[in-house]
């Protein structure tokens, strides 16, 4: 697509080397800013990407609108292509209002501040110690200790790497936990997420082989009852984006993720994202007593 003389390409998989030279240029700490993080997305949104003045530019659209998933990226962000991002987006958005720019870090929010922009908080992420994750020792972690361990004595499983064979196992159950969700949670936000989600899986599931993802799952009586996906965000960090069990089998959940921490050993970090504004997941994400949250932010021009 060629707009105002700025060509928008449309993401695919070939583009998967070009964005991570570019994400590669500096350490993110955000589970975002990983290819793999944005290309689940594609069914849900169009996306598109150019480059401006060396800045690799990455547009999201929807039926509302169009916005900038992550700030430009490069080195030496100079205000001009902050200003062109903007512009584009505004001819995509018939409310100039919808034109922002999402995911912004810590480090990078006063350089917007400086250059006049709004700069609004918008979620953060947990990151948690791993070893802390795979030991689960001390008091704060007895209850998670205990569901394991009834896991364990209860229930003859099979715990391995995820396979394509894998792949419609691995969508029944999604199928199967979204129904119970959604027969337990009448807040429609939260229903259209999980239908987000599953299109998300899908897409990951689809072009597994091609994207750098790691996945374990656990068969109980040869059906698959609980699997989990990550990626490698940084050389220490590791972000969990998928993690889905059967939740009628008692630490199966527990299980699945202390053992997927235990594997992860080379990392450091687990990065377990953010709570999507849900205050149940919230509670579970605290659960874990994360090490550090890291905000994201969401910059707009100013009102003034």
């Amino acid at each position: 697509m060629v707009y105002n003389a700025v060509k928008l390409n449309r993401l695919s998989l070939k583009d998967k080397q070009l964005f991570k030279g570019f994400l590669n240029l500096t350490t993110h700490e955000l589970s975002v800013y990983a290819f793999e993080n944005i290309y689940i997305w594609n069914r849900f949104f169009d996306i598109y990407w150019t480059i401006i003045k060396n800045h690799l530019c990455l547009f999201f659209q929807d039926k509302i609108g169009c916005f900038l998933y992550l700030p430009p990226l490069g080195k030496n962000l100079r205000p001009e292509v902050a200003q062109e991002v903007f512009r584009i987006m505004d001819k995509f958005n018939k409310n100039p209002g919808l034109s922002r720019i999402e995911n912004v870090e810590e480090k990078e929010r006063v350089f917007y501040q400086d250059s006049g922009y709004e700069c609004r908080y918008k979620s953060f992420d947990y990151l948690c110690l791993r070893s802390a994750l795979a030991g689960l020792k001390g008091n704060r972690f007895k209850s998670k200790r205990s569901c394991i361990n009834y896991f364990t004595k209860n229930y003859s499983f099979e715990y391995w790497d995820y396979s394509c064979d894998d792949k419609d196992g691995c969508l029944q159950l999604y199928k199967d936990w979204m129904k119970s969700r959604k027969l337990q949670d009448v807040d429609p936000v939260y229903k259209g997420m999980l239908g987000d989600n599953f299109l998300c899986l899908e897409v990951l599931l689809r072009d597994y082989k091609n994207l750098d993802l790691i996945g374990r799952v656990i068969k109980i009586d040869s059906l698959i009852k609980g699997f989990s996906f990550g990626f490698q965000l940084n050389k220490e960090t590791f972000c969990i984006l998928f993690e889905i069990a059967d939740l009628s089998f008692k630490g199966l959940s527990q299980y699945i993720f202390r053992r997927f921490c235990e594997d992860l050993k080379k990392y450091r970090y687990i990065n377990i994202m953010d709570d999507s504004g849900l205050q149940n997941l919230k509670k579970v994400k605290l659960s874990y007593h994360p090490l550090r949250l890291i905000p994201a932010y969401i910059v707009k021009r100013s009102r003034d």
